[in-house]
């Protein structure tokens, strides 16, 4: 089975199915993140408030200098307050600042015009949040922090579970719309499979139906009903093309008579020409129905020799051109004497018509096979019309007059003859070449 369009159908729909999936993904890990980013950042905010908001009885009972450290400069307009039980750190002068610590290390107090310093509360890593509040030694502001480490190790753990997970949810979804799509088409493929095999001769084949009773069940039976019509159509013509080419015979026949019998004259010499082709015709069309109809064969254990041999002295003959036979005995094959002596006919007359002075006539063995070859000195056909030849009704020397050769049906018969005995019909480079089964019983 050739899987070439139905892989096609398969692909697209999968990069559709993973594309889409891949963006809906993507979006919603985007907004994962984000979410999860700012509820603990939130959170961390809310936790720093709320660890200034508990400091603020401290910050407001907190002395302006416990105790003056060495090298630290005590700032103008600070006055000593009295003494507290609170735990505290005196004011520092740092950076132009006014800084005091209260026991928290997450605690810290400013003047009201000064700001968290970055050694203390690194941005990125702590949440800080502040409340202004009164201290012996004027208005400052409290700052709380809370540390980010925990919001990080979060925001680490949902990325080492999204990088693997997604492209493997991914490849999941990718295997499983390609297992799906397949499954869906194989009745596609079993479909195209058995219209593809479908020819003229076995009409009354039928595609298979799946039961899913989908839009492919559907076009199964569409095509079932197609068949059905095309096969009646097939079947009319098939009776007309044999009861006219029958109808035919007897008065061509009466008429050919006629003239046989009638005064000799160049009319009548020429209408006899005219009678002997529409023969030619009405018998040629009636072997097509017949080989059409698909008629069993009458076949028997012949010699293809000795039937080419007979039917290329049966074949039309032209003063300049000679036959030439090449017969090797006893090339026995089964098939219809009456049908292969036709083919071998045809095919001869072709190439006396075509020939500059030989036709050359040849039987053989090969490789298992019977081979018959009819080759003439002609001008050969042209290579890109080998099999346009085979084609009913055609002739490629339309230039000279449609009576001098044949109605473009004797290579088509040829071919029809072979094919219905199992073997091949091609033109091969100086003539035509058919091969059959060897007799092997």
């Amino acid at each position: 089975m050739s899987w070439h369009w139905m892989s096609s159908v398969r692909l697209r729909a999968t990069a559709a199915a993973t594309l889409v999936v891949a963006l809906a993904l993507g979006t919603a890990a985007l907004v994962l993140v984000m979410v999860l980013r700012g509820t603990l950042e939130s959170s961390a905010d809310a936790e720093a408030a709320k660890k200034a908001a508990a400091a603020i009885p401290f910050a407001e009972t907190m002395p302006v200098e416990a105790a003056k450290p060495s090298g630290v400069t005590k700032p103008s307009g600070v006055t000593e307050p009295a003494r507290t039980t609170v735990p505290a750190e005196p004011l520092m002068i740092k950076q132009g600042k006014l800084y005091a610590r209260v026991g928290d290390p997450d605690i810290l107090i400013t003047k009201e015009q000064g700001g968290t310093m970055d050694t203390w509360a690194v941005p990125g890593e702590y949440a800080v949040a502040g409340v202004k509040v009164a201290t012996a030694a004027g208005p400052a502001m409290l700052w709380g922090r809370a540390s980010l480490e925990g919001a990080e190790e979060a925001l680490r753990t949902l990325y080492g579970a999204l990088l693997p997970g997604v492209p493997a949810l991914l490849a999941v979804v990718a295997a499983m719309t390609w297992f799906s799509v397949g499954r869906a088409l194989g009745p596609v493929a079993a479909i195209r499979t058995k219209v593809a095999d479908i020819t003229a001769r076995d009409l009354h084949q039928r595609v298979p139906v799946p039961h899913s009773k989908d839009e492919i069940a559907r076009l199964a039976t569409t095509v079932n009903g197609t068949l059905d019509r095309l096969e009646t159509a097939v079947e009319r013509h098939k009776r007309f093309v044999a009861d006219a080419a029958h109808e035919l015979r007897s008065p061509i026949a009466t008429l050919r008579a006629r003239l046989e019998l009638a005064e000799p004259s160049e009319l009548t010499t020429e209408a006899l020409a005219d009678v002997e082709r529409l023969q030619t015709l009405a018998a040629d069309l009636l072997m097509l129905a017949k080989l059409d109809a698909g008629e069993p064969l009458r076949t028997a254990e012949l010699d293809l020799g000795q039937v080419a041999a007979e039917a290329s002295l049966r074949a039309r003959r032209r003063p300049e051109v000679r036959v030439e036979l090449d017969i090797e005995p006893d090339v026995v094959m089964k098939g219809s004497s009456a049908h292969l002596d036709r083919l071998v006919t045809n095919l001869a007359d072709n190439a006396v018509r075509h020939a500059a002075s030989t036709v050359r006539v040849r039987v053989g063995a090969e490789k298992g096979q019977a081979v018959l070859e009819v080759r003439d000195d002609g001008p050969g056909i042209p290579r890109n019309q080998r099999e346009a030849v085979f084609d009913r009704f055609t002739r490629l020397d339309e230039a000279r007059a449609r009576d001098a050769g044949g109605a473009g049906l004797g290579l088509s018969i040829a071919r029809d003859i072979a094919l219905l005995h199992e073997g091949s019909l091609v033109y091969g480079g100086s003539g035509f070449v058919a091969r059959f089964p060897l007799w092997d019983g």
